[in-house]
């Protein structure tokens, strides 16, 4: 028995639980897509997109930055 490192909860085996694995993986992967946004859209280059857009791609783009 070991403890999970996700949890912090009793494992039965020798390994964090699989749905911790993958809870933190798929959170993993939406910090990568949240700091991908900005570059992939480059938002000086994009007058066309609606104000409710930008708004949303400069909030994450301020959240990478701190």
């Amino acid at each position: 028995m070991k403890i999970c490192s996700v949890c912090h909860k009793i494992s039965g085996s020798d390994q964090n639980h699989l749905d911790c694995i993958q809870k933190q993986r798929v959170e993993l992967e939406n910090e990568e897509f949240k700091l991908k946004i900005p570059e992939s859209l480059e938002l000086s280059k994009n007058s066309d997109l609606g104000v409710e857009v930008k708004a949303i791609l400069e909030h994450l783009s301020r959240e990478k930055e701190e």
